[in-house]
């Protein structure tokens, strides 16, 4: 659901955007739109970072350089294709333990038939050295069979090794997936994901869930005013005092702009306003200072709201009322927590 306020923020990024490409002679084109919406909106801190170092260093961007950007920060495919290498290196990695352990199988039925042949010339030779001419095969197959059973079992080590190293950069691929890059908190796809898993699980064992819905105080005039960077480091800013107050099984994510989300899983109503007012709190308490010139930019605030799991309710319908209710502290004076219980409320947002 989209609000006023995010229409009029996705405006106001557009016409950056397009102010930005028509200044300097590029195609209209999707993907060049894109990049510089997000360099515009500041949601992509490496993308601002790179087109930022392209200017620094050239004084313009061309075409190639922004094609570049959007490969490597931008492009659908890019995380598809990280998964299908790691994904093709599994497969290439059991295909050479599977052929290992095929020819193992058949050095092993070659020694069973060793075997059985030695037993039947057992039986019907007649002198000593033709016993010890047996032995002497069956102690060389017994070293063969042992030396190519410790290399299969080095192989199988290795190869174990390297599986685990390729789950784990598989697990390193998929946090990225879910992770915003600015903020390292939860991404929006992970947001969906986490609120989807913890309505259901509150329908169907009947337990509290409570869900935090904050958005940061007059940011786009912050974003205005100091820029883009800046207003980089508000974002992370406020990112931190959120990691400092959740704990345990909480999911913090960045919702979107500086709009950030916190479900809280078997918590009640007022143990969440609690953790809103904490995280309130140490926000008002953390000073700014902008990196390049060492300027004190004075203190920020958010604004909060906070609503409860009803039996019934989707996804959907719980965001809504937290939603409300942020939009009544924003609208009662902002640097507030307002629960759906509050008088404040009640009232429609204008």
């Amino acid at each position: 659901m989209h609000t006023r306020d995010d229409i009029e923020r996705s405006y106001s990024f557009g016409e950056l955007a397009f102010s930005q490409i028509k200044g300097r002679s590029l195609a209209a084109v999707p993907r060049n739109y894109e990049v510089w919406y997000c360099y515009a909106s500041g949601y992509h801190a490496e993308l601002s970072d790179a087109v930022n170092l392209v200017l620094s260093e050239k004084g313009s961007i061309s075409q190639d350089q922004l094609d570049t950007i959007y490969e490597n920060f931008l492009s659908q495919s890019r995380m598809g294709e990280k998964i299908d290498v790691v994904g093709n290196r599994v497969m290439d990695e059991i295909e050479h333990v599977m052929t290992m352990i095929d020819s193992a199988a058949g050095q092993a039925s070659a020694y069973g038939n060793d075997l059985a042949g030695a037993t039947a010339r057992l039986a019907s030779v007649g002198s000593p050295e033709g016993v010890r001419t047996i032995i002497e095969t069956l102690i060389r197959s017994t070293r063969e069979i042992e030396a190519n059973n410790k290399a299969l079992e080095q192989r199988l080590k290795a190869s174990r090794s390297e599986i685990k190293l390729l789950q784990d950069n598989l697990d390193a691929v998929r946090t990225e997936s879910l992770t915003d890059p600015l903020t390292s908190l939860g991404n929006r796809k992970y947001y969906d994901q986490s609120i989807a898993k913890a309505v259901a699980l509150a329908n169907k064992a009947e337990t509290p869930l409570s869900l935090l819905v904050s958005d940061i105080d007059h940011f786009k005039k912050f974003n205005d005013t100091f820029g883009h960077l800046t207003g980089d480091q508000v974002l992370r800013l406020v990112a931190l005092s959120v990691k400092q107050n959740v704990k345990g099984q909480d999911l913090a994510c960045r919702y979107g702009g500086e709009e950030f989300a916190i479900i809280l899983p078997d918590t009640t109503l007022r143990a969440a306003v609690t953790v809103a007012e904490h995280i309130r709190r140490s926000v008002m308490t953390k000073e700014l200072i902008k990196r390049s010139t060492s300027e004190n930019l004075g203190r920020i605030t958010i604004s909060l709201g906070v609503a409860a799991f009803r039996p019934g309710d989707t996804a959907a319908s719980l965001y809504e009322r937290a939603d409300r209710c942020l939009y009544a502290a924003k609208r009662n004076g902002r640097n507030r927590v307002v629960c759906e219980t509050d008088p404040e409320a009640e009232l429609k947002v204008a």
